[in-house]
């Protein structure tokens, strides 16, 4: 019995309701797992011997305001919201069955059992019967109890049949994998190297929303190198793959960055939960196999990836359906700017360049930093320390002078309409000119962040181009 993870008020009144109904109603899936491993979850699936709708409608009449039941007739699901805040789906028990160029299958009533065979792990096939008679009871054909204990990922019926009907459970079961630490067990793991090119039929949406379940999981590179274990990830992410490799020319050898990213995602992770930044921590080196050179005396480079890298963004978010809006903006941004405060680190650093990296990071800049901490993966410990150090002092020196000169969000205090009435302007090109030269006075320190000050150095600049004042 495990009417434990059943505390919750309304799993009663469902029983009771099914019940009074001649139904039998389960608890399945998603909830029985997170509940049985003590995590938190406040979704939970329904699944009726008979109609889901028709049991939501009257399990919403008898709930605590009475809340509205949206249903969708053609599919035989019904959802409803409880006044606390959890979201309860409800759906008649199914079998499926699949053709294999479609990832849609036919759909017919079926029983307990049909409905725990189409699913897609074992430990995602427990259900808890709700009836009053046999609430709590388990019923568990694939011993998905045992699995979650010893923390094992596998399908319920042939892995073959299950990645090939549903290709997307193969991203699923390397993200379950990554969430929870489990492993996939040998032959499950062999089915999807099998099965890897079926992922082609899968939407980019559907296959980039796992991805990024992968991405926010505590330590996200053991599901990137899942996904380039079972040969998905060329499919789905070739220019992350382009990273892996060490070359070698005399004697001198670059790192791999494929590694390297990974280290960099998993750094970030302990130390922020934004998606975005962790994608900004996958792409930073993202073209430097298109920037690489030796150069004799020297060796590796690769000079210009992070604007490179930054120019990449967009195209990448494009053909994975992210969205192009300040999220990719923030990545681009972040992908342009990672190297900065390093290179601010390993040098005496000046006022002038501590104000231009605060105008170009903007409000992000403390984010900009995690990154960069995050980017130290060197295994010379005292060359980490020492950048850390540095790094330390790099931020202080940005607190210091955000402080002291207003400059987070930072922009000039002269404008082009200020410019235009000041000056009879001929050449359009001759705005830009005064304007840069006020911001780079500013940034520099020759004058101070001020509006009568850069208004004077404006007057000046102008004379000093041979503009011609306007007449008052």
């Amino acid at each position: 019995m495990y009417k434990q993870v059943l505390a919750q008020d309304f799993f009663r009144i469902i029983g009771q309701v099914a019940d009074q109904l001649h139904v039998e109603a389960f608890v399945i899936g998603g909830y029985v797992r997170d509940a049985i491993l003590k995590r938190p979850s406040k979704d939970v699936d329904i699944v009726v011997l008979g109609s889901g709708i028709d049991l939501a409608h009257a399990v919403a009449e008898a709930m605590p305001g009475k809340p509205q039941v949206n249903f969708y007739s053609q599919y035989g699901t019904a959802n409803l919201k409880s006044e606390d805040g959890w979201d309860i789906e409800f759906v008649g028990a199914r079998k499926e069955s699949y053709q294999r160029d479609s990832r849609k299958p036919l759909v017919e009533d079926g029983t307990l059992e049909d409905d725990q065979n189409r699913r897609d792990f074992t430990i995602n096939a427990l259900a808890l019967c709700l009836n009053e008679s046999r609430f709590g009871e388990l019923t568990d054909p694939f011993n998905g109890i045992r699995d979650l204990e010893k923390g094992w990922i596998r399908t319920p019926l042939d892995p073959d049949i299950t990645f090939s009907d549903d290709p997307l459970r193969m991203m699923r079961a390397i993200r379950f994998a990554t969430q929870l630490d489990f492993e996939i067990l040998p032959v499950t793991l062999n089915s999807i190297k099998e099965n890897a090119e079926r992922i082609e039929i899968i939407s980019m949406e559907r296959v980039t929303d796992e991805l990024n379940k992968i991405i926010q999981s505590p330590k996200p590179s053991k599901g990137f190198l899942l996904l380039h274990k079972t040969g998905l990830l060329p499919l789905i992410f070739p220019e992350l793959c382009l990273l892996e490799g060490v070359e070698k020319r005399n004697g001198l050898a670059h790192k791999d960055n494929f590694y390297h990213t990974l280290q960099v995602l998993d750094n970030l992770a302990l130390a922020s939960t934004n998606l975005w930044l962790r994608w900004a921590a996958i792409l930073h080196d993202i073209a430097k196999p298109q920037t690489k050179r030796f150069e004799e005396g020297h060796g590796w480079t690769f000079h210009g990836h992070e604007d490179k890298g930054s120019r990449m963004v967009k195209s990448i978010f494009r053909r994975m359906r992210l969205p192009l809006n300040e999220k990719m903006k923030y990545v681009e941004k972040m992908v342009l700017l990672h190297l900065r405060p390093i290179v601010l680190s390993k040098v005496e650093v000046t006022d002038s360049a501590i104000r231009r990296l605060i105008v170009d990071a903007g409000e992000e800049v403390n984010e900009l930093l995690l990154l960069c901490k995050a980017d130290i993966t060197s295994k010379n410990e005292s060359k980490v320390k020492r950048y850390l150090k540095n790094l330390e002092l790099v931020k202080k020196k940005i607190e210091d002078v955000t402080e002291r000169d207003r400059l987070r969000n930072w922009q000039p205090p002269i404008n082009g309409n200020d410019i235009q009435d000041a000056f009879e302007i001929r050449d359009g090109r001759d705005i830009g000119q005064v304007k840069l030269a006020v911001r780079e006075a500013i940034l520099e320190g020759s004058i101070p962040n001020e509006a009568d000050a850069a208004y004077r150095f404006m007057l000046e600049k102008g004379a000093e181009m041979g503009l011609k004042r306007k007449s008052n």
